[in-house]
């Protein structure tokens, strides 16, 4: 892990920015998804059925996973992962519940205007199944989408061995999802896209992927709603002197350990801090399953940035705005108010990353490569639409009248115009 000086950071967040830009947009990866995507369209489930058995090696009879599969399966994991898992789902649920918002309207000379409020009909929840398994993301996703009042909520899983997860299947028997299907990939985006004969179309899909399910939901957007664009997974650590390096260290590879293009960043005032921070890094890759990878990932992004203040930490990191910021200061706290681009904030030593990636409350699904400088984590906003509420008695009318036409016509549109001027005579 390289350690690099304020002048050279314009260089590395350059490097980010690349890796972040092309993460969804190499040529060939974007060609075999088209192409999945069309046949998927054209050819419905005898597509999916295609791609599933040439990506997972299953010959599918049943695209949907029945409900009895899903109970029998979820009896084989223990006491104590269930305990783990309803507590967790509790929390998620209580901080997502307070993200509700509510219709509303107020009049005003004549005109009643207001908000309406309702959840999108049906959703898409794409959960990750191909190399691991991932409870946790059927919870972030299906719960703040049932908080919304989503009333048809459709979840897919590729099960490459043709079993679902005892364990993804236990938090969807607990949430009490119904309707899941045993695929992945580009054509489980496609087939919730466009629908299948199987598979009914959603409004909005959620939920990570890999690299071709990141393009294949960039490929569907505008035909229908979508989350975001996930990419590599990031954690950007501020300390001063104060921060402990084992800590740090900890922290950096929890990220570094989940691919090759991951960024692990630590920005201090403190050169001996850095130092320190550097020697617990290699001390602690030595006991990692995930050492090649955590090894490559800091190698080419990861890096100890040393800032000659720690106050100009903030504007580096907003630079950077990553998707996991921790703050190691002084008075953490305080020093939050200075940051304004951060997917999820976590303040002080006790306050690790992975809490919020399994059961403190907040969502973990966050904005990635720098899209935190406009975007907000996964939430109950996300499964809603707003629609704009107008309603004018004839005083009302005619106070904008005059406002409304000559606007329209200033534009050139005189039928606007006219759809006053037609009322205003009558």
């Amino acid at each position: 892990m390289k350690i690099i000086r304020e002048k050279e950071v314009p260089d590395f967040i350059s490097l980010l920015e690349k890796r972040a830009s092309t993460s969804v947009r190499e040529d060939d990866i974007q060609k075999t998804v088209r192409k999945i995507i069309l046949d998927v369209q054209k050819n419905g489930d005898r597509a999916v059925r295609k791609y599933t058995r040439k990506f997972d090696s299953v010959d599918l009879k049943n695209l949907a996973v029945s409900k009895r599969e899903i109970e029998s399966s979820a009896r084989k994991v223990d006491k104590k992962f269930l305990a783990a898992l309803k507590k967790a789902a509790a929390r998620i649920r209580k901080f997502h519940e307070l993200q509700k918002e509510r219709s509303w309207q107020f009049t005003k000379e004549g005109i009643t205007l207001g908000q309406i409020i309702r959840p999108l009909n049906r959703v898409g929840v794409y959960v990750p199944g191909g190399k691991a398994f991932y409870p946790s993301t059927v919870l972030m996703n299906v719960i703040p989408a049932q908080a919304a009042g989503v009333k048809e909520i459709a979840l897919c899983v590729p099960t490459p061995h043709g079993n679902i997860n005892p364990h993804v299947a236990a938090a969807i028997q607990m949430l009490g999802v119904e309707e899941v299907y045993r695929i992945g990939g580009a054509q489980a985006v496609a087939a919730f896209a466009y629908g299948t004969e199987t598979i009914t179309r959603v409004d909005k899909i959620v939920g990570p992927g890999n690299i071709y399910v990141a393009a294949a939901k960039k490929m569907v957007f505008g035909n229908v709603g979508i989350d975001m664009v996930a990419g590599p997974s990031e954690i950007t650590i501020i300390a001063d002197k104060t921060g402990d390096p084992a800590i740090i260290a900890s922290d950096l590879l929890s990220q570094a350990e989940h691919d090759e293009m991951a960024s692990s960043v630590l920005i201090t005032d403190s050169v001996d801090l850095a130092e320190k921070v550097k020697k617990e890094l290699k001390r602690q890759m030595t006991h990692l399953k995930r050492i090649e990878i955590a090894g490559k990932s800091l190698r080419k992004y990861g890096a100890i940035i040393i800032v000659k203040n720690i106050n100009n930490a903030a504007r580096i990191s907003d630079s950077i705005a990553p998707e996991h910021l921790e703050i190691m200061t002084e008075k953490p706290a305080d020093y939050a108010r200075k940051i304004n681009n951060a997917g999820a904030i976590f303040l002080g030593k006790w306050t690790p990353e992975p809490l919020g990636d399994y059961a403190a409350g907040p969502n973990h699904t966050l904005p990635t490569g720098g899209t935190a400088r406009f975007s907000s984590p996964l939430g109950v906003y996300d499964f809603i639409k707003r629609t704009s509420l107008l309603n004018a008695t004839k005083k009302g009318f005619i106070g904008l009248s005059d406002i409304v036409e000559t606007l329209a016509d200033t534009e050139g549109l005189e039928a606007h115009g006219n759809t006053v001027r037609v009322r205003k005579q009558s």
